[in-house]
């Protein structure tokens, strides 16, 4: 039998794993991460150019469809991939989201932002080698598009995050950035839109809790105007954002 003296010892070991986890999965999120992100603005300013937003009244409602739209099309990619996060399943998924893109400039962000995410995650995550492996394996090749949805799963279950967080870690990174681009864009002030953003944060919850734990089959657009005023990004004669 395990003396006391042993146990406690493995339970110190594993909490201080635990620990170690966390601040890499606070770090997948931090806004300093360079991703890719805060180049894309979600078709927002596409948006405001088509006068679909004319206020920040307007661009909260904007901001609730995209949350809805990640969690309908998006969110089962990042669950399955955060679920089984091995190279087959990835590279399947993979397949599938850049089949389902049809909108060139939101696949175009996505790839840009999935190739970044996982170039960065194997530069800075070392202690997970084998997303430098699967990088490496897939690179130069036909085989992975690298879209975000995916890789951002993938990571987030090989940095231990379980399925729930996973997705609502997805979902907190679309709301920053969306709330980002726009006060870049002068849309809202900083001040008022970190105010905005705790609020529709409770409405982010809702979808979070409607979407998740989906099979990749049920994915699916559910708002569609987003994907024609985005769309429309590369039509812009000045642009701020890569759409």
């Amino acid at each position: 039998m395990e003396s006391k003296k042993e146990i406690d010892g493995a339970k110190e070991e594993t909490a201080s794993m635990s620990s170690s986890l966390q601040w890499s999965q606070w770090q997948l999120i931090d806004s300093i991460l360079p991703t890719g992100g805060f180049a894309h603005s979600f078709g927002i300013e596409a948006a405001i150019q088509a006068r679909v937003i004319l206020n920040p009244e307007d661009f909260q409602t904007y901001v609730i469809h995209v949350l809805e739209n990640t969690g309908s099309l998006l969110l089962p990619y990042v669950c399955s991939a955060a679920m089984c996060p091995d190279l087959d399943n990835w590279r399947n998924l993979d397949r599938m989201l850049d089949a389902t893109l049809t909108n060139e400039v939101s696949r175009k962000a996505s790839v840009s932002q999935g190739s970044a995410l996982m170039r960065v995650a194997a530069a800075v995550f070392t202690e997970i080698p084998s997303l430098k492996t699967m990088r490496e394996m897939s690179l130069g090749s036909d085989i992975a598009a690298f879209h975000h949805a995916p890789v951002f799963g993938i990571v987030c279950g090989l940095l231990g995050m379980d399925s729930e967080t996973s997705q609502r870690a997805y979902m907190f990174i679309t709301l920053r950035d969306a709330f980002s681009a726009a006060t870049r864009l002068n849309l809202v002030g900083p001040l008022g839109a970190a105010v905005l953003q705790h609020q529709v944060s409770i409405a982010a919850e809702t979808m979070l809790k409607r979407w998740m734990n989906r099979e990749v089959e049920d994915a699916c657009q559910t708002a569609p105007l987003l994907d024609t005023v985005q769309g429309c990004h590369g039509y812009l004669f000045s642009r701020l954002f890569s759409s």
